[in-house]
């Protein structure tokens, strides 16, 4: 199964991902108890109304949260917020993954926070998140996903459209997105981009739920069968587009399958030696492959094709070595989805002649039939241990390996 959330329009908040899973299933019910029987956990807090709503949003039939509270309190620190979503998941006896969840949003609110203003953890005074409302979001957001049941599918989300303009809050006007926003998403593989409105569409509640989900980010839908979709309702309206946040719930298909980054660069001045030595440089700070074609481009001239393929973790220092390595000018940059065949790594010892060996194989297996494949560099080594070509040792690895039933 896979998870889409899809914040790319119309950004995310805490509402709205709550309303989405209420409107992809979760009960709402089960939601409004839960959240209801805490509430003596946030004394001065009182909910005087919460329900959920069906709600049509620029042409979207979606879900809405009716959410009424008078605050009687002083604003809360981050801690107090903290120890209130404690009591309540041990109330509830929520799953081992719900609580983690939970107590991993509010610290990331409670981080960002005590980041941006330079001050330790237990001095961190919320402002805008010290309602209840955010107790709301984030312990409804638990029990709607243990109720779906859907913590350990494979959960991905597509870019994030933040908005633009200025923002106002407790500290003043800055331009949007808010600092704690940036605090939440840095490091992160989630990406984000401005949207087509100047007006704040992501909060630091919805993308700290967000990153508690998922790290990772996805630029087209994965190949999948759709199953149902939860369109959950923000609280603004917009001219030019619906303000929901869609999730969407799929099956994959039987094989499995990731996001990777290719990188492409033409060269046409560069030798034969420096390629080659490219090659291995680029495999050694993370590449999972590279490919060089050549070819010829305009006028006739003849050039160079270098193919990487990567992930987020390694593209900055790859396109590093890219161009300390070549000198180009310039590399083109894109994601694709890659299909990927089971496979499972193992080692064994085998025995050729007098010597005794460590082999390290890959079995794939597709449609039924397996197949395997001997880590060349094992292969490379023994050839010259045992003084005998490659084809021929490769030969005998593999009728030792088919002696194990491999």
């Amino acid at each position: 199964m896979v998870i889409v959330i899809d914040p790319f329009v119309a950004g995310i908040s805490g509402d709205m991902v709550l309303c989405s899973l209420v409107d992809l299933g979760a009960n709402g019910n089960k939601i409004i108890r839960g959240v209801k029987s805490c509430e003596k956990f946030l004394p001065g807090s009182i909910l005087k109304k919460i329900d959920f709503t069906k709600i049509n949003k620029h042409g979207i039939d979606s879900t809405g949260l009716l959410l009424e509270i008078e605050e009687k309190s002083h604003e809360r620190t981050g801690l107090e917020l903290k120890q209130a979503l404690t009591q309540s998941i041990e109330e509830l006896h929520l799953s081992e993954n719900a609580k983690n969840f939970t107590t991993s949003c509010i610290d990331t609110l409670i981080f960002a926070e005590s980041k941006i203003h330079g001050i330790p953890k237990e001095s961190v005074l919320f402002h805008e998140a010290s309602s209840i409302d955010t107790l709301v979001d984030i312990l409804g957001v638990a029990i709607a996903i243990d109720d779906l049941g859907i913590f350990d599918e494979k959960i991905v989300s597509m870019p994030i459209g933040v908005g633009g303009g200025t923002v106002n809050f407790s500290h003043g006007t800055m331009t949007n997105p808010a600092s704690a926003v940036l605090e939440i998403l840095k490091n992160t593989n989630l990406k984000i981009h401005g949207g087509i409105v100047k007006s704040e569409l992501t909060t630091p509640t919805g993308v700290s739920i967000l990153v508690n989900l998922t790290n990772t980010s996805i630029e087209y839908y994965p190949s999948m069968k759709i199953d149902s979709i939860g369109y959950g309702a923000g609280k603004k309206d917009f001219d030019n587009f619906s303000n929901v946040l869609k999730i969407v719930k799929g099956n994959e298909k039987n094989l499995d399958s990731d996001f990777v980054i290719n990188l492409e660069t033409n060269v046409d001045d560069v030798s034969g030696e420096i390629l080659g030595n490219l090659i291995e440089t680029i495999m050694k700070v993370g590449a999972k492959d590279v490919s060089i074609y050549h070819g010829i481009t305009k006028k006739g001239r003849p050039t160079n094709l270098i193919s990487v393929i990567c992930n987020n973790d390694t593209i900055d220092k790859i396109t590093e070595t890219l161009i300390s390595e070549t000198g180009t000018l310039g590399i083109r940059v894109s994601s694709s989805e890659r299909i990927i065949v089971p496979r499972t790594i193992h080692e064994t010892q085998i025995f050729l002649g007098d010597k005794s060996f460590k082999v390290k194989y890959k079995i794939s297996s597709f449609k039924g039939k397996s197949s395997f494949k001997i880590e060349f560099d094992d292969v490379k080594k023994i050839a010259t241990s045992l003084d005998k070509s490659i084809k021929e040792t490769d030969s005998l690895i593999r009728n030792e390996i088919l002696k194990e039933d491999v």
